[in-house]
């Protein structure tokens, strides 16, 4: 070859280089990986290296360059600035994460043309809201995340969710995400379907989702109906926390269905065995009980002998001696001991005595008449009509 021709295919190879600037998309071999911070490629067409740094080579997370690339691999690539002045030998920083990102935000500007939904994990808990990878990152705010309030975002961390696009800007890497639309989507399909397959009485499975100071919100399947603080228990419950537990499953009664306005009345304790269930087995006549005095009244004593349970002791039966009310011998909160004297299962009452367990006094003489379980006692109060009270007044006189 002569001296000429070396020296056309030299200003030929030259020619051929060529010029990078910022911007440009290129395609790059990796050389070497760098200690697993960046990786050296080297520009095809340019004659000249660039430099990858470990954050820009995915979109995703790298935590070892290895995993991500290896030496002869090519990269799409763009140019992000120019390192040194040296116009021969000159090096770039390139980026891969930013490609692919580009790609991203064009997708999802199509999806958000198009209404579509998205899906993405959540990957941080920022002030005001959630952080959600998606190819790109986008934020949801607090009030955008779910239809009610919640007080720890934490529990969404590591989540794969399905949001809606509220906002898209890509020059200014601005992704405004809502989770809440989806869920309120969600739950109005869940709804209509439940409404019509509801039935007021029918005992269904649902799963307690939060409680409040009146009571336990349960979802019946994209549905929330409210067990109040009452229908939770036969015993007397202070706070639903006490006995439930978010997450926890539990069945209850459909007390009430109202779709208009979206509210649906539950009861566990309707699907519990009650307190009075057997209670002539558990209470019968003449049978004595240990229980505690709940209240006092004018008329005598209510005493709780099984949970949800209560007897009156009317104040005639309260002692052989004279007492002007309850009040001079009791006091709630009191353990006594009762003989039952009389049991009523269909209207729910127990009439009791604590006197029939004491020994009469040898002075006291019988009694013209006595009165028994609640007599003179209003029947609201008592739960006893005034000829059962009456009835009994005779039965006491021929005694």
């Amino acid at each position: 070859m002569s001296e000429n021709e070396d020296r056309n295919d030299l200003l030929d190879a030259l020619n051929s280089v060529e010029e990078v600037n910022v911007g440009d998309v290129v395609k790059g071999e990796v050389l070497t990986i760098d200690d697993d911070r960046q990786v050296i490629v080297g520009i095809e067409g340019a004659g000249v290296e660039g430099v990858v740094p470990a954050k820009e080579l995915s979109t995703k997370p790298v935590e070892n360059v290895t995993d991500a690339v290896k030496i002869g691999d090519v990269l799409d690539l763009v140019v992000i600035s120019k390192i040194g002045n040296d116009k021969e030998n000159g090096s770039y920083l390139l980026s891969h994460r930013r490609l692919e990102a580009r790609k991203v935000w064009d997708e999802i500007q199509k999806q958000a043309d198009n209404g579509e939904t998205i899906t993405g994990t959540v990957s941080q808990v920022v002030k005001g809201g959630l952080v959600v990878e998606v190819g790109v990152r986008g934020f949801v705010p607090a009030s955008m995340i779910t239809d009610h309030f919640v007080e720890d975002l934490n529990e969404f961390k590591g989540q794969e969710l399905e949001f809606q696009i509220i906002e898209i800007e890509p020059s200014e890497n601005r992704l405004i995400l809502s989770h809440k639309a989806i869920v309120q989507a969600q739950r109005k399909e869940a709804a209509e379907k439940l409404f019509a397959t509801l039935e007021v009485g029918s005992i269904v499975e649902g799963t307690v989702a939060r409680m409040t100071n009146f009571g336990a919100f349960v979802d019946l399947g994209g549905v929330d109906g409210l067990v109040h603080i009452s229908e939770i228990s036969y015993d007397r419950v202070e706070k639903a926390a006490d006995v439930l537990e978010n997450g926890q499953k539990v069945n209850v009664k459909v007390l009430s269905v109202d779709q208009e306005r979206g509210r649906i009345s539950l009861s566990i304790k309707q699907t519990l065995a009650g307190p009075w269930d057997d209670i002539a087995d558990k209470a019968p006549e003449g049978s004595v009980l240990t229980g505690t005095v709940k209240r006092l009244t004018a008329f005598g004593a209510f005493v709780e002998v099984f949970p949800g349970v209560e007897g009156l002791v009317h104040i005639s039966q309260i002692s052989h001696s004279h007492i002007a009310t309850p009040a001079d011998v009791l006091t709630p909160g009191q353990e006594v001991q009762v003989k039952v004297l009389e049991v009523h299962p269909e209207n729910q009452r127990l009439g009791l005595s604590i006197k029939a367990l004491e020994e009469k006094p040898a002075s006291e003489e019988k009694p013209a008449q006595s009165h028994n379980v609640a007599a003179d006692a209003p029947e609201e109060e008592s739960g006893f009509t005034l000829g059962e009270l009456a009835g009994q007044a005779l039965k006491d006189n021929k005694e």
